[in-house]
């Protein structure tokens, strides 16, 4: 009996050792397609193999970028309070639906499909604009947030389209080039008048907001303390 009994402990401890054995390979080779024991990331199947590619692969990029963006700031020019802002934010969404146009003729031009892959780095930008907005009191201080928030935007955009552009200088695609170019300067003309906008009038509006906070909250103390002191001496 003892026998068998340990016949049969041996067979399921060997089983149990197998199964780990066999989920540790399907682990490790899950984990090759992101890690390599060294440290180094082992590229994607679809990665990029040269320069073309790459190029494609950012333009993808700014295509959802900028058709998410679309999307973002009509609801930006709501929560802003300023006229000047407001004008400059619908301004803008004309220019980005442009900017759309432009991208879908880069694809053209490249003889690419025109497709959209999801940009992280965008995604993060709006959410945290949303969020701003939710964490200000409507008025100047908002506006001044909805700029900052803005700017974090168009900088994530000067800096992917100069790069872009820069690519397509070393590839020859002039064309490409060409409309590239055409949507940064756009971008740095809208990041220049923000902050013409922040510097001259919306900050400094925020900043008297702010003082005149401050204010109520003295009157109300000084209330308050004169209030207390009349109760004291009726008593």
């Amino acid at each position: 009996m003892y026998k068998n009994d340990c016949l049969g402990c041996d067979y399921f401890y060997h089983a149990k050792i197998n199964n780990m054995a066999t989920k540790q390979d399907a682990a490790a080779k899950g984990s090759k397609s992101t890690k390599s024991t060294s440290g180094k990331i082992t590229p994607k199947s679809d990665a990029a193999e040269d320069l073309r590619d790459f190029l494609v692969d950012g333009l993808k990029d700014l295509y959802w970028a900028e058709s998410h963006l679309a999307k973002a700031l009509p609801k930006m020019e709501k929560n802003a309070t300023s006229p000047k802002l407001k004008s400059a934010i619908a301004d803008h969404l004309e220019q980005t639906k442009n900017h759309i146009k432009r991208l879908e003729d880069a694809f053209k031009a490249l003889g690419e499909k025109a497709e959209a892959e999801k940009c992280d780095a965008m995604e993060g930008l709006l959410k945290e604009g949303e969020g701003i907005m939710e964490e200000t009191e409507i008025g100047a201080v908002r506006d001044a947030a909805i700029i900052a928030a803005a700017q974090k935007v168009e900088h994530y955009e000067i800096a992917s389209y100069g790069t872009l552009r820069t690519y397509c200088q070393h590839l020859g695609e002039d064309e490409v080039r060409d409309l590239l170019e055409a949507t940064l300067n756009e971008e740095k003309t809208c990041d220049e008048l923000l902050t013409e906008l922040a510097v001259s009038e919306i900050n400094l509006d925020a900043m008297e907001e702010g003082d005149d906070e401050d204010e109520k909250e003295d009157e109300k103390a000084e209330k308050s303390a004169k209030s207390a002191k009349t109760k004291s001496s009726k008593k």
